[in-house]
C-alpha cells in the first residue's frame, strides 16, 4: 500500500482543488481550520445512528492497521446475506470504507450517510469513487444510496430513525459519472506521486476556493492580495466577486467608481477617504420616539440538534437555550439585569426557557433586539409547539424593535464597520476605547457558534468545567444586551 493512498476524503479534496492535497502534506500549518468538535460529534453520531437503518450489522472498528480492517471485511463478505458498516476496500493506491454495505447473496447495495437535510453534487462523487473502487475489487454493486437527514421529520415521544432518514438511490447518476470519477483518480493519483516539498502547485484562486468546501487555506493563498481588496467588501456575492477579480479589479482603488451597489461604494468611499461617521439623526430620532418604557434589551443563545432531542423538534431546529435580559423600567431608572441557562439535561428546556422568559417581561414595554427575525421566529415555534403560551408569545413578538435596523440601513455609518451591520463589528466601533465592550477579550466563548458548541459540550464535562463554561455562556450572552444599552446610550448622544 502507498504510504500517501487516495482515500474517499483525499478524493473529494483533490476534486476540489489539487492544491489542498500538497497543502495539507507541507503547510498544514498555515490552515486557519479550527477543530469543529461540534461538528465532528454531529457527523459521529448520525453515522452511528443510521448503521441500524436495516436492523442488525456487523461493525468493522477503526484501526490504525489498515490491513486488518480489509481482512475483517473480506471475511464479513463471506457471510452473506448481512449488513456491514465501515466495510473496507483497497484497489491499487484507492481505500474507501463504506458506511453501510449491504451485502447479499447476489452482490451488494452501498448506502452513505450524510448529516445534511440535502444532496449535494460531492456526496455523489464520494459514492461514485466507492463505487469504482468496489467494482474493481470484483463486487458486483447493485445500488449506490446516500442516506440523509429528513429535515420535515418531527420527534415524538420516542426516536424513529426509519422516519429520521432519507434515502435516496443515485445508481443511475453514479454509473454516469464513472468515465469521470476514473479520471480523476488518475489525474489525482499522478499529482500525489509527482508532488514534493518543494514543488507547491502555482494554483490560481476561482470559485471552487468556497465550492463545495471553503478552504481553510484560503488566507494563505491570497496572503499576496492588497488589504483591503475585493473579497473583503462586505455583503456582496461572492461570485460578483470573483467576476471583478477576473476583470482585474482587485484594489478598492480599483473598484471606487464601478457600477455596483451603493452600499459597496459607500463602504469602499469611507476606506479610502477616511470619512467621519454618517449619522442620519432623523432616523434615529424615529426609532427612539418609537420605544415605550419599560425597556427590555433581550438576546437568545440557541443550538441544534441534528437528531431532535426533545419531542416536537425538527432536525436542526434552532433550540434557545439560554437569554440574557438587561432592563430599564422608567426613563433615568437604573439598569436591571436577569438572565436564564438551561440546565444539562433539561428535558423540559424549550418550555422553561419560556415560562421564565413570559415572567422577566410582563408589561407591554419596548423588547429590543438584534435582528428581529431571529428571536421572533424563536417566539413563534415556541407557541406552535406550546399555544398555550402562543398569547404571550405573540405579545412579546409584537413589543419588538430591532436595533439593527438604522446600521443595516447604513442611517448609522463608520469606516470601522468595515460595511458590516454585525453587532460584533458596531460595538467596537461605536465605543473603539473601551476594551470591555469588545467580543475578544470575553474567556472560551466570543459568538453564537461558541455559545452553542459550549452549551453542547456541558453533558460531557466534570462539573468544575460545567461551571467554568456556564460562567463564559453568561457572561458573553451579558455582553450581547449590554451591548444594546449602549447603542441607545450612543443613539441618545449623537441627536442631542
Amino acid at each position: 500500500m502507498n504510504k500517501t493512498f487516495l482515500s474517499k476524503s483525499r478524493y473529494c479534496k483533490g476534486v476540489q482543488c489539487e492544491k489542498i492535497l500538497w497543502l495539507d502534506k507541507y503547510k498544514a500549518e498555515v490552515s486557519t481550520a479550527e477543530a469543529d468538535e461540534t461538528r465532528f460529534e454531529t457527523g459521529r453520531k448520525v453515522g452511528e445512528l443510521a448503521k441500524g437503518l436495516f436492523g442488525d450489522y456487523e461493525d468493522i472498528p477503526f484501526d490504525k492497521d489498515f490491513n486488518l480492517r480489509l481482512e475483517k471485511t473480506q471475511e464479513l463478505l463471506l457471510s452473506k446475506p448481512n449488513i456491514i458498516t465501515e466495510a473496507s476496500f483497497i484497489y491499487d493506491n484507492n481505500f474507501c470504507s463504506v458506511d453501510i454495505l449491504k451485502n447479499d447473496s447476489d452482490g451488494v447495495e452501498i448506502y452513505e450517510v450524510k448529516s445534511s437535510t440535502k444532496i449535494k453534487d460531492i456526496y455523489v462523487d464520494d459514492v461514485s469513487y466507492q463505487y469504482l473502487v468496489l467494482t474493481n475489487c470484483g463486487l458486483n454493486v447493485k445500488k449506490a444510496c446516500i442516506v440523509y437527514i429528513n429535515k420535515e421529520y418531527i420527534r415524538g415521544k420516542e426516536l424513529d430513525i426509519s422516519q429520521l432518514f432519507n434515502v435516496e438511490d443515485v445508481t443511475e447518476t453514479v454509473l454516469e459519472k464513472q468515465g469521470e470519477i476514473r479520471n480523476n483518480v488518475d489525474f489525482i493519483n499522478n499529482f500525489m506521486d509527482s508532488y514534493d516539498e518543494d514543488s507547491e502547485p502555482d494554483t490560481e484562486i476561482g470559485k471552487y476556493c468556497f465550492d463545495p468546501y471553503s478552504c481553510a487555506f484560503w488566507e494563505y493563498c491570497t496572503r499576496d492580495l492588497p488589504k483591503p481588496n475585493v473579497f473583503d467588501i462586505s455583503g456582496m456575492f461572492r461570485s460578483k466577486k470573483f467576476e471583478k477579480y477576473y476583470e482585474g479589479k482587485i484594489t478598492f482603488k480599483d473598484l471606487e467608481n464601478e457600477d455596483i451597489n451603493k452600499k459597496f461604494l459607500e463602504q469602499i468611499d469611507f476606506e479610502l477617504n477616511d470619512r467621519p461617521a454618517k449619522i442620519e439623526r432623523e432616523a434615529i430620532e424615529k426609532m427612539l420616539d418609537s420605544l415605550k418604557y419599560p425597556l427590555y434589551f433581550i438576546d437568545y443563545e440557541t443550538c441544534q440538534y441534528a437528531i431532535p432531542e426533545y419531542e416536537g423538534t425538527k432536525p436542526y431546529q434552532q433550540i434557545p437555550f439560554q437569554y440574557s435580559l438587561h432592563i430599564i423600567k422608567k426613563e433615568g431608572g437604573p439598569l436591571e439585569h436577569k438572565e436564564f441557562l438551561a440546565e444539562v439535561g433539561d428535558d423540559n428546556l424549550i418550555r422553561n426557557f419560556a415560562e421564565n422568559m413570559i415572567e422577566d417581561l410582563p408589561e407591554d414595554g419596548s423588547v429590543i433586539v438584534y435582528n428581529k427575525g431571529f428571536e421572533s421566529g424563536r417566539n413563534r415555534q415556541i407557541g406552535e409547539m406550546y399555544p398555550d403560551l402562543k398569547d404571550e408569545m405573540d405579545r412579546i413578538n409584537g413589543n419588538m424593535v430591532d436595533f439593527m435596523v438604522p446600521f443595516r440601513n447604513r442611517n448609522y455609518y463608520t469606516k470601522e464597520m468595515k460595511g458590516s451591520y454585525s453587532i460584533k463589528y458596531v460595538l467596537p466601533a461605536l465605543y473603539p476605547d473601551d476594551s470591555d465592550l469588545n467580543y475578544v477579550n470575553l474567556d472560551l466563548v466570543h459568538n453564537g457558534g461558541e455559545a452553542s458548541a459550549a452549551f453542547l459540550s456541558l453533558k460531557d464535562k466534570s462539573l468544575e468545567e460545567q461551571e467554568e463554561i456556564r460562567k463564559a455562556l453568561l457572561k458573553y450572552c451579558e455582553l450581547d444586551t449590554y451591548a444594546m444599552v449602549k447603542i441607545l446610550e450612543k443613539f441618545i448622544e449623537v441627536t442631542k
